[in-house]
């Protein structure tokens, strides 16, 4: 017997990609003895943009929400996602950063850490990859799905051997716009199986309606783990949902053993959560749907929502046809780049420049000229001489591991910020987003202020403000 195994994403993929990470800490924590008792394989509930939105939209601080979830959650083992040598941010830092940050995840409760390179590059994975293993945690590997003339079942056998040779625990195959169709996920996930000794893992979105089907396929040619979402927060841009896929599978040889009933329990948690939202206008309706351009051109729901917002801000709404016909092309330019973070927001930028400019390439953010230097790391495919001219004209390549460049700046940070140490953590996230962590900074030394000035009455009581 097959028992498959499921990663549920409430708390953290199934907010980011409906309501842009907005779920507060306060939301989750009635809900959290309830999660604990189903017998999850993980809960995915840090890192990604979480961390960035908690500082920047929710004044909380993304430590204090992962060790209260610890706290809380006591048997199912909490999970985040990382993007390698980027960490949580949207360039490369130096290995003492990475190596800091990881530890600390660790310290402060995570179990596994799935780790990803927006390029595929594994290089970029083995910082991350080592420290999460030497600090006793589960370092699960992901490879970043994607479809192009070069992006076939052989690539991604060899990707998956790199990793499990660099001491990989599992094996994510991470298909962040919804695009791996089912019989080839049977394919893949097949030959994956006879490649590697390690579990495979499996997550996608159902932005384009396959996800389910895509899921069904997956187990049958021996997938471990799937992800998915409870229901009020599945679908669209999301994950599939937990229950019908517990449903299917009962009575099988694949059945999850989980109680539709406490799952029941949870989704009555989440819907109120979800329809406060969809009020807010928060939740955009369009995100639930089925969006047919992500088979067409690739792209993930959080790239078609950006691609939009750009657009407005350019008075061009009415060019989001070109530009989206635009992306595969600057895509192709660039060598063929899974469209994941923070890829997929390059590409885009530059697609719509191309088209609102009328002439493409005459406006390059510094982002794709460092990308084009290498400074991300190695491309699937070299970008042709014609291109790499346009872009960053005689300037130079580098081909070695870019974060070997990056001399030490753990301690720099740590001086920097020091006025407003609290926690060694907060070292951290100034190192990762040093503008918005010091705004918040800022404001917890206020809130801190509030509390400590107690007020005094005419008879001399004192009330905490």
């Amino acid at each position: 017997m097959k028992q498959i195994r499921i990663t549920e994403t409430v708390l953290r993929d199934a907010h980011q990609s409906l309501i842009a990470t907005r779920m507060k800490t306060e939301e989750m924590t009635p809900i959290l003895e309830t999660l604990d008792k189903v017998g999850y394989h993980s809960l995915e509930m840090w890192g990604g943009a979480t961390f960035d939105s908690s500082l920047r939209f929710l004044s909380e601080d993304p430590w204090e929400r992962l060790r209260m979830i610890r706290k809380t959650v006591k048997n199912t083992k909490l999970q985040m996602l990382l993007r390698g040598q980027n960490l949580l941010g949207y360039k490369h830092y130096a290995d003492d950063v990475v190596s800091e940050f990881v530890k600390k995840a660790i310290a402060n409760g995570i179990d596994i850490i799935r780790i990803f390179d927006a390029l595929n590059d594994v290089r970029n994975l083995e910082v991350a990859l080592k420290t999460t293993k030497k600090e006793g945690g589960h370092a699960q590997a992901a490879i970043s799905y994607t479809i192009s003339p070069v992006h076939n079942t052989d690539l991604y056998l060899k990707i998956a051997k790199q990793m499990e040779d660099m001491g990989a625990d599992s094996i994510c195959v991470k298909d962040m716009s919804g695009i791996l169709t089912p019989y080839y996920a049977y394919e893949l996930i097949s030959k994956l199986k006879n490649t590697v000794k390690v579990p495979i893992q499996l997550h996608t979105h159902y932005t384009s309606g396959m996800a389910s089907m895509t899921y069904l396929k997956a187990i049958e040619a021996g997938i471990d783990v799937v992800d998915c979402a409870i229901s009020p927060m599945a679908l669209g841009t999301s994950q599939p949902p937990t229950e019908p896929l517990v449903a299917t599978l009962q009575g099988t040889e694949y059945d999850t053993g989980l109680s539709l009933q406490t799952l029941n329990e949870i989704a009555e948690h989440f819907r109120p959560i979800r329809d406060k939202y969809l009020e807010s206008k928060q939740l955009d309706p369009k995100v639930l749907g089925v969006d047919v351009n992500a088979l067409v051109y690739q792209v993930p729901g959080g790239m078609l929502s950006n691609l939009v917002s750009q657009l407005k801000m350019q008075n061009a709404v009415d060019k989001y046809e070109e530009v989206l016909k635009e992306v595969p092309r600057v895509r192709e330019d660039l060598g063929y780049p899974p469209l994941v973070t923070p890829m997929s927001q390059m590409v885009g930028t530059q697609a719509v420049f191309n088209v609102v400019l009328g002439e493409r390439y005459k406006m390059v953010p510094k982002e794709i000229k460092a990308y084009v230097k290498g400074e991300y790391g190695k491309t699937t495919v070299e970008i042709s001489e014609e291109i790499r001219k346009k872009i960053i004209g005689d300037e130079e390549v580098i081909t070695c591991r870019p974060a070997d460049l990056i001399p030490p700046q753990l301690e720099n940070i740590r001086n920097e910020m020091k006025e407003y140490l609290e926690q060694e953590e907060d070292v951290l996230s100034y190192a990762l987003f040093p503008q918005v962590a010091i705004e918040y900074f800022k404001y917890r030394q206020a809130q801190k202020y509030k509390i400590d000035s107690n007020y005094v009455d005419k008879d001399q009581n004192t009330y905490p403000v």
